[in-house]
């Protein structure tokens, strides 16, 4: 037998089955979007920006090195100056959760929000690394499909 010891969310991160009277309860993780770019704090903003948009996006996630959120491109800095720094106009702080929260859990504050950042904190090293993204209408559309199951 051996001990687990990065935790539940680590386990969750990592796609492990879970068990248990909440197994099949759904989480962050299972429906954040992973597809959302990512850029570093020094890139041009035109760059960024021109990437973001043939991607079919309009948000860009500032990550270090290591995937660890610095900040987030909203559409607001697209018109900024196109050779200044991302850093110079990511949104600082955005709103995360963890990955093993339950959908129950989220979607009040999404229906504030819109979205949230979900990061991981495996080590103090990794803590805010990226996920991917929550949006309300996939959180809310899971939660209607999950009430029209039969129990």
């Amino acid at each position: 037998m051996h001990d687990y010891v990065g935790g539940k969310s680590d386990w969750a991160v990592h796609r492990l089955p879970l068990e248990g009277r909440t197994a099949g309860r759904r989480r962050a993780i299972d429906i954040a979007r992973k597809d959302i770019p990512t850029c570093g704090p020094r890139e041009r903003l035109g760059d960024v920006r021109d990437q973001v948009r043939a991607a079919g996006h309009d948000v860009c996630i500032v990550v270090n090195e290591r995937g660890i959120v610095l900040g987030r491109l909203r559409r607001d800095c697209w018109d900024n100056e196109p050779n200044a720094a991302t850093e110079d106009c990511m949104e600082l702080g955005p709103p995360t959760d963890r990955p093993d929260k339950f959908l129950t859990e989220v979607i009040d504050r999404l229906r504030k929000i819109g979205s949230l950042l979900v990061t991981w904190y495996g080590s103090e090293e990794d803590g805010g690394r990226l996920v991917g993204v929550l949006f309300r209408a996939d959180v809310e559309r899971v939660l209607e499909e999950n009430e029209r199951l039969p129990c």
